[in-house]
Order: structure tokens, then C-alpha cells, then sequence
């Protein structure tokens, strides 16, 4: 007997990846039940493999190109190889999969683990779950009943500074953080458009922040994932052809208000964006 109620799913974006869905293996592993579907688009030479290693009702193909012509990618390039088409269309997906709500994965995570005791202080070992049918329905009833816009997990690189990092400080208060990257609990029937050929999911929080929906981090679940430019498919050739200068930027020609480029790093350096929140968030109740 399933623990996750019936109309809900999980919906996992890959992309030439048939055999190296990790997300899917690391969900099953760890004690998810429910429905898990692949999404792909039809310029996926790996079609039939997904299918094979999934199943047909479970592998959901869209026509990406049909979709590019009504995305906003913020520029006139004419790279397909983008995550931001599947992300506008996963709502459609879902309707046809008869699913109300849903939460979006990446394909390639290896582990969801917690950071926090019972008494929400932060821990620096990371604890793996292994009941992550509770986890999410936790998560999902709280998005539910606080009539959340989205929700989501944490990364591991949200706890840059440990106890004292943002997200932990934020958390320590009873808070949470207005941003929402990677993994997302969405309603269907309240969708959010993701705009930006890449740093879509930034340019999203930021985009709906500003108009004063609610999106938040809930940092008790942390998803660990494969560096990006070391898993080939996927987004890894726009990250090595366009590099995370001009990554960030994106988020710029979307709220150039709020958003700066800065180094980011201990060792190694990178140009990454800094976000003001002062001049995103309203603070009106």
C-alpha cells in the first residue's frame, strides 16, 4: 500500500541520461513509494532506453521545440539543450499523469540527508533518510496547508558557512529563506513560469518574490548532487560552453535591481550572483 496520496507524483527532468538517472535510484533507496515519472523531450536519442528502464506509461515526452517558441530564454540564441523547456512544460505533463501536485527533480542526485536534530539545531554530519515517504509528505502537507506557491529542499551548497550560513541562521530563528532552487513542490493548478536559458530556476524566485508569492526553502531535507560540469548530459554542455559568467547574468537582465556578480569560494574562485534581498522581497504583511 502506497504512504503518498494518490494525486501526487514525483517528475524527474533528464535529458540523454537513460542509464545514469541517479535521482530515481537514490528515491527508491531511500524509501520513496510512490509514482516516479521521466521527463524527455523527442530530440532524446535515448528515447526507447528510457522506456526500457522505465516503463512507457511512466517516461513523458514533450515536443521541445513547439515549447521553446513560447519560453522566454532571455536571449536570441538557438540552443535547445536547456532544462527551462521542461520545467514550463512539466505542468502539462503532470495534468495528463492526472496528478495535482508534484515535485520536480533534477537526474541527478545521490542522497537526500538531514542537517538538523530534533530541536532545529544544525549538525555537520549529514544523516541519510531512509523513511523519505514521511519527509515528503511532510513537506507536501505543509505546502498544502500554508498555500505555498512552491517549496523546496535545500542544497548542500546553501550551508557555505556552516551554522552560520544563511540558510541555518534563517532556520535557527523559526525562518525560511525566500528562494527555491533545484527540487519544487508545485501545485498544477497554480503554475509558475521558469524564464532565462539557464539560471531559470533563480530568475524564477526572484521574478515571483517580487510580486509577493510565497516561495521558501524548507532546509530540513538536503539533496546532494553530481558536480554539474562533471556529468555529462543534461545541462553540463551549456554550463561548459557558456560558463557561470554569463550564467549569472541572466539573473541580472531579469531584476537587475537586486542582482550583482561577485566572487564566490575559499580556494577557487568563481564569478557567481549576490542577490539584495532588500530589493526583492516585499516586507508588507
Amino acid at each position: 500500500m502506497k504512504n503518498i496520496r494518490e494525486d501526487f507524483g514525483v517528475f524527474i527532468l533528464s535529458y540523454q541520461r537513460a542509464d545514469r538517472v541517479y535521482t530515481y535510484k537514490t528515491l527508491r533507496k531511500q524509501g520513496y513509494t510512490g509514482d516516479i515519472y521521466l521527463v524527455i523531450d523527442n530530440t532524446d536519442s535515448q528515447q526507447d532506453k528510457y522506456i526500457e528502464n522505465f516503463g512507457k506509461d511512466k517516461v513523458l515526452i514533450f515536443d521541445k521545440e513547439k515549447v521553446a517558441n513560447n519560453i522566454d530564454t532571455g536571449d536570441n540564441l538557438k540552443e535547445l539543450n536547456n532544462v527551462v523547456f521542461a520545467r514550463n512544460e512539466v505542468y502539462n505533463l503532470a495534468k495528463q499523469a492526472r496528478k495535482r501536485y508534484i515535485l520536480v527533480l533534477d537526474d541527478d542526485y545521490t542522497s537526500f540527508t538531514m542537517r538538523y536534530n530534533r530541536e532545529r539545531e544544525y549538525i555537520t554530519s549529514k544523516i541519510k533518510i531512509l523513511n523519505l515517504d514521511k519527509y515528503i509528505k511532510i513537506y507536501l502537507d505543509f505546502f498544502i496547508e500554508a498555500k505555498l506557491d512552491c517549496l523546496a529542499f535545500a542544497q548542500t551548497g546553501d550551508y557555505l558557512g556552516g551554522a552560520n550560513s544563511t540558510i541555518a541562521s534563517l532556520f535557527k530563528e523559526g525562518k525560511l529563506h525566500r528562494k527555491a532552487m533545484n527540487a519544487f513542490f508545485f501545485d498544477v493548478k497554480k503554475p509558475l513560469k521558469f524564464m532565462g536559458r539557464i539560471n531559470e530556476d533563480v530568475n524564477m524566485y526572484l521574478f515571483y518574490n517580487y510580486k509577493g508569492y510565497k516561495i521558501f526553502t524548507y532546509p530540513r531535507i538536503t539533496l546532494q548532487q553530481i558536480a554539474t560540469q562533471q556529468n555529462d548530459g543534461g545541462l553540463t554542455t551549456a554550463y561548459l560552453n557558456l560558463g557561470t559568467y554569463v550564467k549569472s547574468f541572466y539573473s541580472i537582465l531579469y531584476h537587475p535591481s537586486a542582482v550583482t556578480i561577485r566572487k564566490m569560494g575559499a580556494v577557487n574562485y568563481r564569478l557567481h550572483h549576490n542577490i539584495k534581498w532588500d530589493r526583492v522581497a516585499p516586507c508588507i504583511l
